[in-house]
């Protein structure tokens, strides 16, 4: 659980550091013994490829890739990888060419980026057979949560036929291999209308601190009473003063959207008691979701509010998925920002909406209220699923019995 791995959401606040930490990926992070790690005691030769799965760099697995884009000192941002070992990045670029990683976030979120993973992951599979292969394939999450859950829609008939193409050409190459097959997903995704905005709440409460730069406002976490790091459909509240706790849960219960507030005493319930939560976390009802937004004033809002910038961002941003429908010829403005990108001009990828958290119709992170909304399970060999739920908690056990048998996994 959360409470053990430290991974209590997507990002957290480092009370020691006064920063909001979002999308991180040293593997270092995530305390307790890892699935492969697990599967070496049982058999020291087993191998273990960990492809674009998260928290994956600097991990004890054999090989690994996960996006990592370069940042030079110019400001720009170049599209990239990062593998182990070393040689595995000219290999997979040689072979698949740059990793298209505006295809993996943000508008232009496309097919693209679980092909390349695809294709990287069978060539690593071919190549080096590992005993265990774990590939993370994104595509569903992109319209899910531009257009919600209905399975219906042409455009999500189009990507479920997309994904399940990449899913036949790994599942052939494993049933050639003679290999098991196990799907699992993270979460399911349920409709919604709009966002929670709780820094706003905050701060109308005087709790949230900004300071200006340049005629924009920067949160400013340490300087804050209490502020939330907004995560999907949860939100860890950090509040400075331990006897302002019961004060600020009652502002927060009253929010609309607001289904429930945890405080520390009820957090070991669900798993998430632990340093890196918040005193407090929130939790949005079934059709709402909560921004990171802290601004009152939208021409005071933050340069990357605008952007596609996930680790700036004090939180998660889903709006990064659209552009700007107020932009009248978005292609024409994406040009033009490229051209002068090219000619050198240091320009910022303006063209994400500050405030259209209306567009937003999918999202996930609280417990969904039907067990067939949630998360799944699919194993080609049914042999070691339960009769009941696989908890999440589960999951290890699953893949290890698949790989080496109950005896096995018993000894280990």
């Amino acid at each position: 659980m959360p409470s053990n791995t430290g991974i209590v959401a997507n990002g957290w606040y480092d009370r020691e550091r006064a920063e909001v930490g979002f999308w991180k990926q040293s593997n270092a992070l995530v305390s307790g013994e890892k699935l492969w790690e697990r599967a070496r005691r049982i058999n020291p030769e087993c191998t273990t490829a960990k492809m674009f799965w998260w928290y994956n760099m600097y991990s004890t697995a054999d090989w690994s890739a996960t996006p990592r884009p370069q940042y030079p000192a110019d400001g720009r941002k170049i599209p990239d990888h990062y593998a182990y070992p070393a040689s595995l990045h000219a290999e997979l670029d040689a072979r698949f060419g740059q990793f298209p990683l505006f295809s993996f976030w943000g508008p232009k979120a496309s097919i693209r980026s679980s092909q390349w993973i695809s294709d990287a992951t069978r060539h690593v599979i071919e190549k080096n057979q590992p005993t265990i292969a774990m590939t993370y394939l994104p595509h569903l999450d992109y319209n899910l949560q531009r257009l919600g859950p209905d399975l219906e829609h042409p455009a999500l008939q189009r990507d479920l036929r997309d994904v399940d193409a990449l899913c036949g050409e790994l599942i052939e190459q494993a049933d050639t291999e003679g290999r098991e097959v196990i799907v699992v997903s993270e979460y399911g995704i349920t409709p919604v209308t709009d966002a929670v905005h709780i820094n706003r709440e905050l701060r109308r409460a005087g709790l949230v601190a900004v300071r200006d730069e340049s005629g924009c406002e920067q949160l400013d976490a340490g300087a804050s009473d209490a502020f939330a790091v907004a995560d999907h459909q949860l939100a860890h509240v950090y509040i400075k003063d331990a006897t302002r706790i019961d004060e600020i849960k009652a502002l927060l219960s009253r929010l609309d959207g607001v289904e429930r507030v945890l405080g520390r005493d009820e957090l070991g319930d669900i798993g998430l008691d632990h340093a890196r939560s918040g005193e407090l976390v929130t939790i949005s009802k079934a059709d709402r979701w909560f921004s990171y937004y802290y601004w009152l004033d939208e021409s005071r809002a933050p340069d990357y509010a605008r952007t596609v910038d996930i680790h700036r961002k004090p939180g998660y941003d889903p709006v990064e998925l659209f552009v700007d429908p107020e932009i009248r010829f978005p292609l024409a403005r994406l040009g033009s920002i490229l051209a002068r990108k090219k000619l050198g001009f240091r320009t910022l990828m303006q063209v994400i909406s500050p405030s259209a958290t209306h567009l937003v119709k999918g999202a996930h992170g609280r417990p969904t209220d039907s067990t067939s909304a949630g998360p799944l399970v699919i194993a080609s060999n049914a042999e070691h699923l339960p009769a009941v739920a696989v908890h999440a908690t589960d999951f290890s056990d699953l893949v290890l019995k698949t790989v080496f048998g109950e005896s096995a996994l018993n000894e280990g």
